[in-house]
This record gives structure tokens, sequence and C-alpha cells, in this order.
């Protein structure tokens, strides 16, 4: 019996890598033979993917051709034949008419001058010159482009970043870049000052609500109690007392003698203002509730908070119609109004989202915040809304939800938004700035700073809620220092002492 031969590992390992490179790496220097047809369907695809749009386009016209020629029946393209060209010599007999026949003068072929025709022919057939050639080199149209990849109807109207310019001929025309979009001037707006504080809640003001008669507001807070309060004067006319927790949400109703509350404590309570009691609760969420709203034409409520839902009731049975879920996050806000979509909410999950009120699902889901979308403000006049996150505040258009512009500069966590029927629009952010846009144009005409309460901490400066008045010429904010301040704008303020302090910029319309 033959002695195997013992190898160490090391050695065995090398022998079988190399014969495994012996064998399927041989030719590991030479590239791998290439397969026509995959290589035709390759450069195929290509081109089509690349070209698809313009690769089938027809030829534009040459202007030299003659005004009669057959250009439309696609002749004109190969070169003329012997058999088309027109014959220069014209029998004036059959020749030869049988074999033998003796030429003679009878039967001679007489030649004829060439016609103009016929020389405009041959010249047609010609190869075109290099002049030619470089006139007919011109850049197809993004019309002609779209048209011909019949795309028309799925892109809708044509871009007008290119704009064609016809000259006096039919080869000047060019493409030319269309000047960049400016932002149109702004309306001018008086600016706003603060004319009154009002100092009585004993913790941060959370919420307002004001009374439809606009002779008086409501406002809740931090420290449990909605206080009623005379519009005109600033006197507290009443305390409310029945939540256990903030009170985050007040609506009042334009119908009935009703205000409307909810609060952290899970709570939505129905108060009768001719007996000032709470006459109605609404059980049913599951967490902190941090907004409500009221149907403008139903009598329906809604309310959310940090459950992620939404919950729609019933203002006389006290029943829930509806739970809609589909926030991953705090619903923040919600607002309602009698056109669809009926219900709009904004949540920490950084969408906003627009409800089907029928059918009690999601109609569409505006995704391009980046952040938390704490406030939510429904146009008076206009069918759109304003949606507020730290990264920008933007504006939509019903019924879709579709991206009108951005409003960027409010450099802070946007609390609350307000806009009146004089498209001013108000942010107010998390360290007390105050922002006023032009609703129009997205221009920020005036920055202020809500001035601290004496005796309380610069760091309590923060706007949590705001809203105009009914008429739309009073700002009322409620603030981190436990006021409630009230703008105004300055009477005296002209365009000549307060100029508008705008330059066209060129529009950056960024929907993210």
């Amino acid at each position: 019996m033959e002695e195997v031969s013992k190898h160490s590992v090391h050695t065995l390992v090398f022998r079988s890598l190399k014969r495994s490179h012996d064998m399927f790496i041989s030719d590991n220097t030479q590239p791998p033979p290439q397969d026509e047809l995959s290589a035709r369907i390759k450069l195929a695809c290509k081109a089509r993917d690349e070209y698809g749009m313009v690769k089938d386009m027809v030829t534009p016209r040459d202007s030299t051709r003659h005004p009669d020629s057959n250009q439309d029946n696609g002749t004109n393209d190969r070169p003329i034949s012997e058999l088309d060209m027109p014959t220069q010599v014209v029998l004036n007999y059959p020749y030869p008419n049988a074999p033998g026949v003796q030429l003679s003068a009878e039967t001679a072929a007489q030649q004829q001058g060439l016609s103009q025709q016929g020389i405009d022919e041959v010249l047609r057939g010609l190869p075109l010159s290099q002049q030619a050639i470089e006139r007919r080199k011109m850049a197809a149209g993004v019309t002609d482009i779209k048209r011909h990849a019949g795309l028309e109807e799925r892109v809708g109207p044509t871009s007008n970043a290119l704009v064609a310019v016809t000259g006096g001929t039919k080869n000047s025309q060019a493409l030319l870049p269309r000047k960049a979009p400016t932002m149109p001037k702004p309306q001018w707006h008086a600016p706003w000052k603060l004319y009154r504080v009002i100092s009585g809640h004993l913790g941060w003001v959370r919420s307002l609500a004001v009374e439809p008669g606009n002779e008086w507001f409501v406002s809740g807070s931090n420290d449990r109690v909605i206080k009623i309060w005379d519009l005109a004067s600033g006197k507290l006319k009443l305390s409310l007392t029945g939540h256990i927790s903030a009170v985050r949400g007040l609506a009042v109703s334009k119908r009935q003698p009703y205000l409307f509350s909810c609060g952290e404590d899970k709570q939505v309570k129905c108060w009768d203002l001719e007996q000032n009691k709470v006459i109605r609760h609404y059980h049913g969420h599951l967490s902190a509730c941090h907004a409500l709203d009221l149907h403008p034409t139903l009598d329906i409520l809604a309310s959310c908070g940090r459950d992620a839902s939404i919950r729609i009731w019933d203002m006389r049975t006290k029943a829930c119609i509806h739970t809609l879920t589909g926030h991953t996050n705090t619903v923040a806000t919600v607002k309602c109004q009698a056109a669809e979509p009926q219900i709009v909410s904004g949540s920490h999950d950084s969408t906003v989202r627009l409800w089907d009120l029928a059918g009690g699902k999601t109609r569409a889901t505006l995704t391009n915040h980046k952040k938390s979308v704490r406030a939510l403000v429904l146009h008076p006049k206009l069918y759109m809304m304003a949606s507020a996150s730290p990264d920008n505040i933007k504006e939509w258009k019903f019924p879709d939800g579709n991206f009108i512009q951005n409003l960027s500069g409010h450099q802070a966590i946007v609390n609350c938004l307000a806009v009146n029927s004089d498209n001013v629009l108000v942010s107010g952010g998390d360290n007390g700035s105050l922002h006023f846009w032009d609703w129009r144009t997205g221009f920020n005409f005036q920055r202020t700073q809500a001035p601290t309460q004496s005796g309380s901490l610069d760091s309590e400066a923060g706007v949590f809620a705001m809203m105009f008045d009914n008429s739309g010429s009073r700002l009322i904010t409620a603030e981190a220092d436990k006021t409630i301040k009230i703008y105004k704008e300055d009477d005296e303020a002209t365009e000549e002492t307060h100029p508008l302090n705008w330059k066209p910029e060129i529009l950056k319309k960024k929907k993210y």
C-alpha cells in the first residue's frame, strides 16, 4: 500500500486555488465574446430611451425648393434618375418605325433647345450645397418635439422656458430664454402696532375665539380657566371654570348660544352661555385634546389631539360620527369649511390632510413640509389656505391642495397663523416674533417682537394663538407672558411715511 504524502493545510489550500484558477479563469485577460444580437438590442434600447422623442421627426423642408415641386409626396428626398429627367431629343416621327428605315431629313432626330423647366428639375436633383446644409441646421422647437412625440395631451401646456422668435425669413427662427419671473409688486399695507395689553390669566394663554357679533372674545389658559373679555374696552366680563387641565381649544357657535372648549384633560365641553354652565360632554379622546373647530353649515364639531385622530361629533346627540385616522403623530390643528374638503388637519408627522367628511377618509395628503405642522388658516374670501411649519409657511389651493408658494423667512417654531380679508397674513412664533405678510405675493412687509409683560422673563416671549376679529381691523394674540395683546393698523401711516421696502426678486417657487 502506497503511502499518501501528507501536506500542510496551507499547501493544499493553495493547490486547490490554483486548480480552480486554471479551470475557470484561464482566459482572464480576454474580454468575454460579445453577442451581436444582444449588442444590437442594447443599442436600440439606448437610442429609443435617449432619442425616442426626436428620432423620427420629419426633416425641415428647405426654402430653396421650387413652390411647384411635389414636396408633400415624399419624392423630393431621392435623387432624380434618368427615367425621371425630361427628354431633350424630341422626334416628330416615330423612330424607327420598322427595321431598315432609311435615315432622311424627315426621319432624323431633331434636337431642340433646353427648357428652363428641365434645367430647374435637374438642379433640384443635385446634392445640396454647403450653404444650404448650414441653413438647414436649426434646432427643433420644444413644441415641435412634443408634437411629434405625441405628448401634448399628457404634458399639458408647453413650457415657457424657451420662446420661439420668428424673423423676416423662414429660417430666421431662434430659441431665446424667457426672462425669469419676478415677484409682482406687493400691495401696500399699513404697519400694525400694539395698542392694548390685557392681563388676568395666571398661566400661558393657549387659545382664543371671537364672538360672531364682534362684541366680546374668549380666551383659554394653562390656569384651566376660560375668560370672556369685552372687545371694545378689554374688561373682563366672565370667568368659566370646569376644566381640570390647560384649555387648548375654543370655538363660539354662530347659530346657537354655545361655547365649545377642549383641553389637555381629554374633555370636550359645550357651554350654554345663557346659563353659563356646561350642558354637554363629548367623550372619546384617548389623550390630550389640542384643537377644535365648528362646521359653518352643519351642526357638527371637529376636535383633534395627541391620540393622532380627528373626531367628528354631532353637536346635539354627543355621538361620535367619525374618527378620522391616518396621521401618525399628534394632530395639532383642525379646520372646517362648507366647501370640499370640509375638514383639513395639520399634524406633527409633518403632513397636512384633506378629509372627505361623507366617507370619513383621507381625500389628499400634502407631504411638502419637512417639520411639524402646528397651524392652519383658511382664507376668508379665496378658496385657499396656509399651513405653518418651522421650515416654511406654505399656501395651498383647494380642492386638491395644489401648492401655490412658499413664505420663507420666519426662523422660528410657528405656533399660529391668522389672515384677514385685506390679504394680511400674520404668523406668530414660539420666540414671540410676529411676521406680517402680503398673501398674494408672499412679501414680508413687517416684523415685530411682542414685548413681554413687566415682571416676566424675556424667555417667556411666545405667541401661542392669534386671530383677527370679525372686522379684520384688530389682531388678538395669546402669549406666554400670561397676557392677551391687541394690535391695530397705524392710522397715520401712508405710503410716503412708510414706503414699501421692496425689490423685484427672481421667484424661487420651491415646494419643500
